[in-house]
Order: structure tokens, then C-alpha cells, then sequence
């Protein structure tokens, strides 16, 4: 997969999550999805979007970087009504999102 077409797909990704189109999103990942994130672990892209449905994020992306299958997002992600900065790199095979991570300060989630 080259670097264009990795972005694509996790610009769509992110566009679907934010559309609230869970089966367009949920078409760009691979079953076996690893997410890994500041509050925890998704093993299997069903536990992932089981969560995603709920939270129902937002995200706005400031930059994004490429290399490959890897892609890397800054981004700004609207969790409990508070805009978060946060970076998440995406890993894809076979034209999908096969795991990513997701790091960001915490603190204003705690209270």
C-alpha cells in the first residue's frame, strides 16, 4: 500500500467515526484490530466500535504524517464535552487499519 492510499484510509476512518457512519468505519479496519489508549485496551474491532458508539468522539485533524502503512495523527479529539490534544498512529495491512494507539494528557478527563 503506498502512502496516499494509507491516508485515505484512515482520513476515511476518522470521517466516518465522526459522521457517526459506524459501517463505513468499521469497513476500514481488520477484525482482529488492536486499539491501545490512555484508558485502556481493545482487542477485536466488535469491542472497539461497541465503545465508539457510545462515546460517540469527534475528532478535528491538525497534521497528518505518512510512511508507508504507517500513519501518524495530530489531532484534537472532543471527549465529555472537552477538546483533547491527543496523537494516534495507525498501522495498516492488506489496506486496513490493523492496529493503532492513541495517547493524549489524561487530567482534564479526571476532574
Amino acid at each position: 500500500m503506498n502512502a496516499t492510499q494509507s491516508t485515505e484510509t484512515v482520513s476515511r476512518f476518522i470521517n466516518a467515526l465522526n459522521e457517526e457512519d459506524f459501517e463505513t468505519a468499521r469497513g476500514c479496519v481488520a477484525d482482529d484490530l488492536t486499539f491501545t489508549g490512555v484508558m485502556g485496551v481493545r482487542n477485536g474491532a466488535d469491542a472497539y466500535f461497541n465503545d465508539m458508539k457510545r462515546m460517540k468522539l469527534k475528532y478535528s485533524i491538525r497534521k497528518i504524517f505518512v510512511d508507508g502503512d504507517d500513519v501518524c495523527l495530530w489531532y484534537d479529539i472532543v471527549m465529555e464535552n472537552k477538546s483533547i490534544l491527543s496523537c494516534g498512529w495507525y498501522q495498516l495491512e492488506e489496506g486496513r487499519i490493523k492496529s493503532f494507539q492513541v495517547v493524549f494528557d489524561p487530567r482534564p478527563l479526571l476532574g
